[in-house]
């Protein structure tokens, strides 16, 4: 019988982190954290990883396993996923996968086979010398000529997933996200999918709030001690929320443009992650526009997962 996962998506901002361990300690869980970002250590405030003293006892995984400048791909974070999630139901928990990158954990729950594509590393060479030499923009220019829809999903700064697109179209002529539709899109795992979503203007409110608040809790400061450590052509300090403080320090804008940036950017990032998961996964969505519904909406869903996977009986 395959294991049981629970699965929360989401929006950045929308609340994913206090209803995952609202929901752990109602089913006997623990958290593996589902964001590409929060494996690296020295980022803490930028990706809004979970404090010490908000877990309320229960177990987190892979929070800062790498360093910044240390490479991590969606098959490490496959591997490690599930190796995690067969351990924490052996010992009688309940995985429960927290986050909001949308290609990683699907990755994880699904059958995704990446070891089939094909690969070619003198290819692979060559894209990175032109991105040293021409920019980042000229090899995603260079991608959306050949698949404007991986194009559209892959952010510029992402030279890895760039170059692997491009690679997997060079090497079979097909493209990229034509190659992964072609995928077997099989559940490994008996999964309940939370989707958490808000109204848009409220959303946005509040990813506006958390950049301010994030700023006082000395974001500019975490961000300069990795520009001071020499971490620059690093997929991790991509991350939004640290780039546009690199171009502050850089001098290319005032402190009060990059923070507007970076609240822009968050914005967007949200559009985007709602859009993946509405087109993606099968997910049960709930609203959580209203905080003061936040009690009511943990027991809601805590009895929808417990109907799905017929646990009425400890309820």
């Amino acid at each position: 019988m395959a294991e049981k996962v629970v699965v929360v998506v989401g929006p950045t901002a929308v609340g994913k982190t206090k209803l995952g361990i609202a929901l752990a300690k109602k089913l006997g869980g623990e958290i593996i954290s589902g964001d590409s970002m929060q494996i690296y250590k020295g980022m803490d405030i930028g990706t809004a990883k979970v404090k010490p003293n908000e877990t309320d006892g229960i177990p987190h995984h892979l929070l800062d396993i790498k360093e910044p400048c240390e490479p991590f791909s969606v098959v490490e974070f496959q591997r490690l996923c599930r190796a995690l999630i067969a351990d924490i139901s052996a010992r009688g928990r309940l995985p429960i996968i927290v986050g909001g990158t949308g290609l990683y954990i699907q990755a994880a729950i699904y059958d995704y086979q990446f070891s089939d594509a094909p690969s070619d590393e003198a290819y692979r060479r060559a894209l990175r010398q032109l991105a040293a030499e021409q920019g980042t923009e000229a090899l995603h220019r260079r991608l959306e000529e050949v698949d404007p829809e991986s194009a559209a999903r892959i952010h510029p700064h992402n030279v890895r997933r760039v170059i692997r697109a491009l690679e997997v179209y060079h090497c079979t002529g097909k493209p990229f996200s034509e190659w992964q539709q072609g995928q077997q899109r099989r559940l490994l795992y008996e999964a309940v999918i939370i989707g958490l979503t808000a109204e848009r203007s409220v959303l946005y409110r509040r990813i506006n709030e958390r950049v301010d608040q994030m700023i006082a809790e000395g974001l500019i400061d975490e961000a300069r001690a990795l520009y001071d450590r020499g971490f620059r052509d690093c997929q991790a300090v991509q991350a939004i929320g640290y780039k546009e403080l690199y171009d502050y320090f850089d001098g290319h804008v005032s402190l009060e443009e990059a923070v507007e940036q970076l609240k822009q950017n968050s914005r967007r990032y949200a559009k985007r992650q709602l859009t993946w998961f509405r087109n993606q996964m099968p997910v049960e969505w709930f609203d959580m526009t209203d905080r003061e519904m936040f009690p009511a909406r943990v027991e809601e869903i805590f009895r929808y997962i417990a109907g799905k996977f017929q646990l009425e009986a400890n309820i």
